[in-house]
C-alpha cells in the first residue's frame, strides 16, 4: 500500500474524521491529525485509527516549549504509538522531543518555515532577513545535526534539502501540495503531487483538495495515479 500520500484531517470533529476514513477505505493508509483536531477528539481518533483500523498517524502538534516541557509532553504521546510527531525546528526544541521519543518508534519531524508563510509574512513577524529558501535550508541541517528524523517543509525546498549531506536516511515531508487546478487555500508555497515527489520528498500531506471534494475517495486516488508516475520516474 502507497504511504506517500498522508490525508490530513482537518475536518471538524473526530465522528467527521472516521467517516472520512470510511470514505477513503484501503486506499490511504496515512492520516495527520492537527491542532484544530486536538481538542475535538483527536488522540481518541489516533488511537481508534491505529488500533482498530491499522492506518498510520502523524500527529501534527508543532511543539514548541522550554526543553523540559516539550520531552515531558512527547514522552506523554508517546505512549499512543504514533508514527510521526511535529516540534518547530529550534534545535533545543528538536534535542528535548528526541529525548522524550527516545523509548518508542515515533519519528521527531522539524518544521523548517510553514508553507503557508512568504518573506512578507516574515517580515511582519521580525524574523530573520534573506532569502526564504536558504532559511529552510539552514533551519533543515541545524534540525538535523540536533537528530531530528526529518523535517517539515514546502516541496519548493525539497529538493534543496535532500541534497544535503545531513539529510542522508532522513525524512522529508511536504504540505503545500496542491493538484493542478486545485484551490490554493492559505497557502503560498506549493507544487503539484508530482513535482513534490520529483524534487525528493518522502511523503506528502493533502487536505483540503481531499476532503472537500465532492468525490473525495476519487480525489485521493488521482493524487496517489500522480505519486506513482512520479516515482516511477525518479
Amino acid at each position: 500500500m502507497n504511504d506517500k500520500l498522508i490525508v490530513a484531517m482537518d475536518v471538524p470533529n473526530a465522528l467527521a474524521g472516521l467517516e472520512l476514513a470510511k470514505t477513503l477505505g484501503d486506499s490511504i493508509c496515512f492520516y495527520k491529525i492537527g491542532l484544530g483536531m486536538l481538542t475535538s477528539g483527536g488522540l481518541a481518533l489516533a488511537n481508534e485509527l491505529k488500533l482498530e483500523h491499522g492506518k498510520r498517524i502523524f500527529l501534527d502538534m508543532k511543539l514548541f516549549d522550554i526543553g523540559a516541557t516539550v520531552e515531558h509532553a512527547v514522552r506523554g504521546i508517546a505512549q499512543y504509538d504514533i508514527d510521526f510527531l511535529t516540534v518547530h525546528g529550534d534545535p533545543h526544541v528538536v534535542r528535548a522531543a528526541k529525548e522524550g521519543a527516545s523509548k518508542s518508534n515515533m519519528k521527531i519531524l522539524a518544521v523548517t518555515i510553514l508553507t503557508s508563510l512568504d518573506r512578507d509574512d516574515l517580515d511582519a513577524n521580525l524574523m530573520k532577513a534573506g532569502d526564504i529558501r536558504h532559511l529552510v535550508i539552514e533551519r533543515a541541517e541545524r534540525a538535523f545535526e540536533a537528530g531530528a528524523d526529518g523535517v517539515i517543509a514546502s516541496p519548493q525546498e525539497a529538493g534543496f534539502i535532500r541534497a544535503l549531506s545531513s539529510a542522508k536516511k532522513k525524512l522529508i515531508v511536504t504540505p503545500g501540495v496542491r493538484p493542478t487546478g486545485a484551490a490554493l487555500g492559505d497557502q503560498k508555497r506549493i507544487a503539484t503531487p508530482a513535482e513534490a515527489i520529483a524534487n525528493g520528498a518522502d511523503h506528502i500531506v493533502v487536505g483540503r483538495p481531499i476532503w472537500q471534494s465532492n468525490d473525495p475517495r476519487q480525489a485521493a486516488q488521482s493524487i496517489l495515479q500522480d505519486i506513482r508516475e512520479a516515482s516511477t520516474d525518479r
